[in-house]
């Protein structure tokens, strides 16, 4: 049972994510609040405060009424004293958002797509600008489109200077702080999923087609799955008809990016979405708003019927892609945040 006890080190983190985290849901707690919650004892609860106040991560807003004894005080987080990097690469341009620790947006803007440059050289001065423009900058996720494995990109079709790359380990040895590299659709449906405080246990598929091909981001109750290989929602491969794969079904020779609605798109998708509807019966199943209108979710709604029973059909809908995107990446980089690097 040893292996279970945690380290020093590690309960340490552990607390300091614990108050973290209730100061920035909560809005403000006392010690003994923070006591109960994290079920830590007084004394301790009171050392990291009292170092979390002294480095300005946290401050005093005032006095709570009295109960008889000695006033106590109340503490908040302080937004500003770490920001966040959410950063993602498409093929026609870079999109960022630098945000605080309660999701205030800071900066948000579009640059010139990295991916068709010198790759790394171009992403690495663009972030370096965002950095020395916000110093604060403590946490920086990055989204692809291409699978990825603990921050290393190992299947990133048409852009050979990012292939077997570790971004992660690269970016925190020259930046110094913690980052997270994520697929593009994992990142969208964790998107989704967060900002639209979904606490049950949902389901989710988000579909998109994009610059780079078909993919999708699967969530099975509330979790994002990557897979055995971090290879799930490339859905590219899936097999259809007439010996072609779903990306294959889908294009039909073109590979111009619109919004769908011939009938051999609405089909391949139908099919598709059975084939999903069968394995994982999920919630919900979310396409782009840039590639599906009403009309053509009622038609695939429609076409489904044809391959799975109607009782068991989704709920499709249409979202903003771009901005679920950035959502999904800020989650992720305010995790980092919460796990802290400098207390």
């Amino acid at each position: 049972m040893d292996e279970l006890i945690a380290s020093p080190k590690s309960m340490k983190k552990i607390i300091l994510r614990g108050i973290r985290k209730n100061l920035l849901e909560l809005g403000s707690a006392t010690k003994l609040e923070l006591s109960n919650l994290l079920e830590v004892s007084l004394p301790t609860i009171s050392k990291f405060l009292s170092r979390m106040e002294e480095e300005g991560e946290i401050r005093l807003v005032g006095l709570d009424e009295s109960s008889g004894g000695r006033r106590a005080k109340r503490y908040t987080y302080t937004p500003e004293f770490a920001l966040g990097l959410a950063i993602f690469l498409e093929k026609s341009e870079t999109n960022y958002t630098v945000f605080n620790c309660i999701g205030e947006i800071k900066a948000q803007g579009k640059a010139p797509s990295v991916l068709v440059d010198d790759g790394i050289h171009s992403l690495t001065t663009f972030i370096e600008k965002l950095m020395t423009t916000y110093p604060k900058i403590s946490s920086i996720a990055i989204g692809v489109p291409g699978s990825v494995e603990n921050g290393k990109i190992f299947y990133i079709p048409g852009y050979e200077q990012f292939q077997h790359f570790d971004l992660k380990a690269y970016y925190e040895e020259h930046f110094s702080v913690p980052v997270i590299v994520e697929n593009d659709m994992n990142a969208a449906v964790l998107g989704y999923h967060n900002t639209r405080g979904m606490k049950d246990k949902q389901s989710l598929i988000y579909l998109y087609s994009g610059q780079n091909g078909p993919g999708a981001g699967i969530m099975i109750n509330g979790d994002v799955v990557r897979g055995s290989t971090f290879f799930s929602g490339e859905v590219s491969f899936v097999p259809m008809y007439d010996n072609q794969n779903f990306r294959q079904a889908l294009e039909n020779g073109s590979d111009s990016k619109k919004m769908i609605k011939e009938e051999y798109e609405l089909d391949a998708i139908s099919r598709l979405i059975a084939s999903f509807v069968a394995i994982i019966n999920p919630h919900t199943i979310i396409f782009c708003n840039n590639e599906m209108d009403k009309l053509s979710l009622d038609k695939v709604a429609i076409s489904c019927t044809k391959y799975i029973p109607s009782e068991h059909l989704p709920k499709l809908t249409a979202s903003n892609w771009e901005q679920d995107y950035l959502d999904g990446l800020q989650s992720l980089g305010l995790d980092l945040i919460l796990n802290g690097t400098t207390t």
